[in-house]
């Protein structure tokens, strides 16, 4: 919302266009009421005004993107171009190509084009410019290009010190301090003060100045109406308010005592600098209305005549969602409504979220039917003014209008509508925004902005079809036994992507009867009966029970009515009961004739397959034996054929088919049976081959009478092997076969049986096999070897060779071992591998396959396994190492040698080698450093550390090769300890320094030097005199302790300047010292000189407090001068032959004597020099007064001066204008310059004109004082 107030700290508001094509400009604290007139127009001026078109949006639309948004994209892409047009002139000052200048000069001209003068295509607020604005702004880019592209020079260096110079424009004082020249001239330091003479003007009083909007209503029941004031002292003020609803107008009389009480707290919040300042009054109303500032009078009884202005207080907007009901079904309208009471036209902002998906939406000018407002009239006829409170006020009263939103459920789900702002006509706004937690809260605590209701899916129903799993329809009915019932096939379904769970489905149904449904296998409207049944979730049952034609008709769940799909009707039957007739014959033996067993026949009625269940029962026996016939058509034979002598009895009980279960029949019969000889297997053929050289056994059991006779024969290979067994007098007996010592397929049959002199003819047999081997194992070969050489530890395969059945049973030993126990493992592959991590012999043992045992392969019953050996790391033992206890020490170095150390290496190449260096320095703290060593064969040299001295200690901590990784359990860390001595060094004491000598001077001059290391020294000095080229070396021996005085005799020694310098140092051990060239050498200068001068440049002998002395030095600089000012003895030094300070304070100046850089000599010359203050002047004791008078008063002027009578002033009168003057500068114009003169320190004078009245100079008897005037630029006429 454009009126929302700002902070004074934001952004000013984006310019907003009105209808006559002009953009105006709106203050950041101003209301939206602010923005248009206060008066409304009268309805024949508005059919006069021609209504202009409104110019044009910016191209890229502010609801998209913002204006000020859309300038930072501007600015950043001007920023890229001009960073791409300097990385193109770094380019040509590194190419120096003149053809590449011209082509870059006509690009970029090509670019600016481009870019300025479409930039007012986009219509950027504040940044359309001008036609001639842009092309100026292209003009300056022209030239910026072809200063860059050309490569133009500028004048930078001037540029810097000029901007150097105004940025730190100080200088060295007689006090020794850096002041500023300016601060001595400023003239607020001598002359301050200003009288300014004000004619009051007419008070006057404005009715809420700032244009702010107000409403009451809800938590707000008052507000403070602001009333400004100015240049008067109200003691009466009348308001006129005008009832929104009656249109009654009613006066307000605000009297003294309130108005008393108003301006105390108005001065108390504002703290005015000025008491005649504005003065903003509030005065608290609790009525809507429009109030118009109708009276003023001030404290002299004079009416003061207010301001046209007036506001409008209506009651503030609200909004709600009206109430709807809690479940809605998918496809259904939301039926949804706002209620919205405020002036209209009102605006409302809401937010819909539909399954945790937000949108926001609003609507815009919302209002009755047939409403006009005169706020919206007054903005679309620009330049009208309208008075608010000479129309009809009903206008502004609250109205109430429901907005509707009706939209289909697309979606099931939560649907939630809550309002988050409404906006009346007059600016005034309510937020609702509704927080992160009130949309999973609002179903247990819903305000009257939020509505939430659920979206149900409507369900749909059918009957499983033909195909499904007992599915059914009209041509495919379902089918059960009379009396039974089952589940009617119901499947449930939604519109959405699934079934309903969990929900009530109420569903409607018809059933007719089968005797009843008409002979088109429709429902028969007369015998049809409507039925209902409540399903409780998606896996209830409905369960029927008598025969007919069952049809869906409908659905419902507690919400939603749905829809049938087909298949939606179904025929249930009950098949016919089964029934069975039995029918038999007797089975007689050929050869003695008696009977053996019945042959039955069963014919069925009923739905196959049949079942009938019967009893077999043996006279003399209690147990009885129940047997099952099946049969899968209507007819069916049944043979019964005991293979004991007896009689039996066959009762059949049952009869079962398709639907019906234990259907009871009574069917006996009895026979009497005699059987006749007979052999039978009672086990059939082994499961599986059987082992070679082994033996097998079968059982077989006679029938009939004994005793027996039984032939048999065994086959194998095309050769058979008849046996006979006579006299059996057992039924059970055993046939064993002999040791199985060929492989192949075998057969045991039984050829014939006789008893009674009955022989019968058997066709008995069982088949088995035998294997043609027997399982074996060996060890396989790797790398054509039974023996491989491994790295420790390492996991290893062994591979084996197996024959047989899997899987197979292994048992294996290390033999190297001999406390290792027999291992037993399991193989499923005949290629199969021993994984194994120890080193030794390993030896099968046994093996055997999935049922038989094997033999071992005696020439591959065992493989060796052996370690690579391990890296190892020693160090040789020479001259210059040697083993102390556990760890080498090298001979120790000089610093900067350089040294290293050999090592050797055993196991395979190449080897790797971590180690640690301790560095323990004389200086310093300790360090470590990890390194590492790459060896390509078995012998290394590490270069050792002698950079620095101090001790050094290596540690190798890491072993490797390309077999072995570093193992710390297997490998011992070598130590390596080694000094590293440090050189001597010899320096001067003081290096750098000059040792000077005067002419006069003579004697000896002594040089300290420092050395460092282990005495006695021996020690070179270089003297270079000047002007010759070899210097002279002095060798100095048998130093015997670290501090030495050198002494040069003056014999040595030139006029001029000689430098001396350190050549070599060597000490006790050996080590002798290197040149650094990284630091300058040690070295000191000798020089011999006449003494300096001091002469001033100026003759005269006063000066001002911001003058500048002048002196002339002679010398070898930099020079020192000692000087007494003000009673304190100073010392300054000028590099250069001239000494200038410049007068910061009055006093006596006198320079006492002066010394060069060449010697340490003195030269007396004192110079006097007197400073004098500036002097000083005030008006009205230096502070700004203002005096606020009638016509015909007066104002005594008073000015005070400090210094050395006489003194003479100049002061002027210009004119009261508040910031800047005519000629752009601060201050008015100067209408009046005046002179004076007095021997007294201060000067009154009274005056009556307007004006601001201010003094410009003033000098005494030796110094002058004056200051630019302010507004003028030019300096007013000084007194000399």
């Amino acid at each position: 919302m454009n009126g929302t107030p700002r902070l004074r700290s934001a952004f000013p508001s984006t310019p907003q266009t009105v209808n006559n094509g002009q953009r105006q400009f709106r203050s950041p604290y101003s209301s939206p009421t602010a923005r248009g007139p206060s008066k409304l127009p009268s309805v024949s001026s508005l059919q006069k005004k021609e209504v202009k078109e409104p110019p044009l949006e910016p191209l890229i639309p502010i609801d998209t993107i913002d204006a000020a948004t859309q300038r930072l994209i501007v600015f950043s892409f001007y920023v890229c171009l001009w960073a791409y047009r300097l990385y193109d002139f770094y380019g040509l000052v590194t190419q120096s190509s003149s053809t590449e200048s011209l082509w870059l000069f006509m690009k970029w001209v090509g670019i600016d084009g481009v870019v300025l003068f479409g930039l007012p295509a986009l219509r950027i607020p504040w940044l359309e410019y001008s036609a001639p604005a842009v092309t100026f702004l292209f003009l300056l880019h022209v030239l910026a290009d072809g200063m860059l592209m050309f490569k133009v020079g500028l004048p930078i260096t001037i540029w810097l010190e000029v901007l150097a110079k105004t940025l730190y424009d100080r200088e060295m004082s007689i006090s020794e301090n850096k002041v500023k020249p300016a601060d001595l001239f400023d003239s607020s330091s001598f002359i301050s003060g200003k009288q300014i003479i004000n004619i009051l003007p007419e008070g006057s009083a404005f009715l809420n100045p700032n244009k702010d909007s107000f409403c009451l209503g809800g938590v707000i029941q008052s507000i403070n109406l602001p009333i400004q004031i100015n240049q008067t002292q109200p003691i009466l003020i009348e308001l006129q308010r005008t009832d929104l609803d009656t249109s009654a107008k009613e006066t307000i009389t605000i009297k003294a005592s309130t108005l008393k009480s108003m301006r105390k707290a108005a001065k108390k919040t504002h703290h005015p600098k000025d008491t005649s300042s504005p003065l903003l009054l509030h005065y608290p109303i609790k009525k809507p209305g429009i109030y118009v500032l109708q009276k003023v009078v001030d404290e002299s009884n004079l009416q003061v005549r207010p301001r046209q202005s007036n506001v409008v207080v209506v009651q503030c907007p609200t909004a709600r969602v009206l109430q709807t009901s809690l479940d809605k079904c998918r496809g259904e309208l939301s039926d949804i409504a706002f209620e919205v009471i405020g002036t209209p036209p009102l605006k409302v902002k809401y937010r819909k979220m539909v399954n945790d998906n937000p949108v926001e939406a609003s609507f815009q000018s919302i209002q009755p039917d047939e409403f006009t407002s005169p706020l919206s009239r007054q903005q679309q006829l620009a330049g009208t003014v309208m008075r608010l409170s000479d129309m009809d006020a009903t206008w502004a009263r609250a109205q109430r209008v429901v907005v509707p939103v009706n939209e289909t459920l697309f979606n099931s789900g939560r649907w939630w509508y809550a309002i988050d702002e409404v906006h009346d006509a007059l600016g005034n706004k309510l937020s609702y925004v509704a927080k992160s937690d009130d949309y999973e809260q609002s179903k247990s605590k819903a305000t009257e902005q939020q509505r939430l209701f659920m979206v149900h899916e409507r369900p749909r129903i059918s009957l499983r079809g033909f195909g499904e799993q007992g599915g059914c329809d009209s041509q495919h009915p379902l089918l059960v036994a009379k009396g039974e019932s089952i589940n009617l096939p119901v499947k449930f379904d939604s519109e959405g992507k699934g079934p309903i769970s969990d929900t009530l489905h109420t569903v409607n149904y018809l059933f007719t009867p089968t005797d009843d449904i008409l002979s088109n296998g429709d429902h028969n409207p007369d015998y049809q009966k409507p039925l209902t049944f409540p399903f409780k979730n998606n896996y209830d049952h409905l369960s029927i029970r008598e025969s007919g034609l069952y049809s869906l008709t409908s659905v419902k769940t507690t919400f939603c009515e749905g829809e049938v799909m087909e298949p939606a009707s179904c025929l249930l039957q009950n098949p016919p009961e089964p029934e069975v007739s039995i029918e038999h014959t007797n089975i007689t033996d050929r050869c003695a004739g008696n009977p053996v067993g019945l042959s039955v026949t069963m014919d069925f009625v009923g739905t196959p397959p049949f079942q009938v269940d019967y009893q077999v029962s043996k006279k003399g026996e209690k147990n009885t034996a129940l047997k099952i016939f099946r049969s899968d058509g209507m007819r069916g034979q049944l043979t019964l054929t005991p293979e004991e002598a007896g009689e039996y009895t066959y009762k059949f009980t049952d009869v079962h088919d398709r639907y019906y279960r234990a259907h009871p029949i009574h069917h006996e019969l009895k026979q009497t049976v005699k059987p006749s000889a007979s052999a039978h297997f009672v086990s059939g053929s082994p499961a599986g081959p059987l082992c070679l050289y082994e033996k097998t056994a079968f059982n077989v059991k006679l029938g009939g009478e004994g005793p027996w006779k039984l032939e048999y024969e065994i086959s194998h290979n095309g050769r058979r092997n008849k046996k006979v067994m006579s006299d059996i007098t057992t039924e059970h007996i055993t046939i064993e076969t002999d040791t199985l010592d060929s492989g192949g397929d075998y057969i045991v049959s039984l050829l014939s049986v006789e008893t009674g002199g009955c022989k019968e003819i058997s066709e008995e047999q069982v088949t088995f096999k035998v294997r043609h081997q027997r399982p074996k194992a060996s060890f396989g070969v790797i790398d054509g070897k039974r023996h491989i050489h491994t790295l420790e530890g390492k996991q290893l395969r062994l591979p084996l060779r197996l024959t047989g059945e899997r899987p197979w049973t292994i048992e294996y030993q290390n033999t190297d071992l001999p406390s290792s126990s027999v291992v037993k493992h399991t193989a499923h592959s005949e290629n199969f591998v021993l994984e194994v991590s120890q080193r030794g012999t390993y030896e099968l043992k046994s093996v055997w396959d999935s049922a038989c045992p094997g033999v071992i392969d005696e020439d591959a019953d065992q493989f060796r396994v052996d370690w690579i050996g391990r890296p190892t790391l020693s160090i040789a033992e020479s001259p210059t190492v040697e083993l102390s206890g556990s760890k080498y020490v090298k001979k120790e170095v000089c610093e900067g040698d350089e040294d290293f150390v050999e090592l050797g290496f055993t196991g395979n190449a190449p080897f790797d080698v971590k180690y640690e260096e301790h560095a323990t320095p004389l200086k310093g703290q300790k360090s470590l450093r990890k390194k590492e060593l790459n060896a390509a064969l078995g012998a290394a040299s590490i270069q050792l550390e002698t950079q620095k001295s101090g001790d050094y200690t290596y540690k190798f901590t890491e072993l490797s090769d390309s077999n072995y990784d570093h193992t710390p359990k297997r490998f011992t860390p070598l130590t390596l300890t080694q000094r590293v001595n440090r050189r001597p060094e010899a320096k001067f004491s003081h290096p750098g320094k000059t040792y000077n000598f005067c002419v006069s001077d003579s004697g000896d001059e002594t040089i300290p030097i420092t050395l460092s290391g282990i005495p006695p020294f021996h020690l070179e000095v270089e003297i270079r005199h000047g002007g010759t080229a070899k210097p002279e070396t002095i060798s100095l021996a048998n130093i015997a302790t670290n501090t030495y005085t050198l002494r040069i005799p003056t014999k040595h020694l030139n006029q001029g300047h000689s430098y001396l310098s350190i050549g070599k140092v060597r000490d006790s051990r050996g080590c002798q010292s290197k040149p650094d060239t990284t630091v300058p050498p040690s070295r000191v200068q000798i020089s011999v000189h006449d003494p300096p001068t001091i002469t001033a440049l100026e003759a005269q002998s006063d000066y001002c407090v911001g003058d500048y002395l002048n002196f002339r030095l002679s010398g070898s600089p930099p020079f020192t001068i000692f000087y007494t000012f003000r009673g304190k003895e100073r010392k300054a030094t000028s590099s250069s032959t001239q000494f200038r300070r410049i007068a910061d304070d009055p006093g006596i100046f006198t320079i006492n004597s002066i010394a060069d850089s060449a010697s340490e000599c003195r030269t007396s010359s004192p110079i006097v020099k007197t400073i004098h203050p500036k002097p000083r002047g005030t008006l009205s004791k230096g502070k700004i007064r203002t005096v606020d008078i009638h016509e015909g008063g007066e104002v005594e002027l008073i000015f005070d001066f400090t210094g050395t009578p006489p003194f003479e002033f100049t002061y002027i009168r210009s004119e009261n204008v508040k910031g800047k003057g005519k000629d752009g500068r601060e201050g008015g114009q100067v209408l009046e310059t005046k002179t004076e003169s007095t021997y007294e320190s201060s000067y009154r004078m009274v005056v009556g004109t307007e004006g601001a009245y201010e003094l410009v100079s003033v000098r005494d008897g030796f110094c002058l004082s004056s200051k630019v005037r302010v507004g003028t630029g030019k300096k007013v006429k000084l007194l000399t």
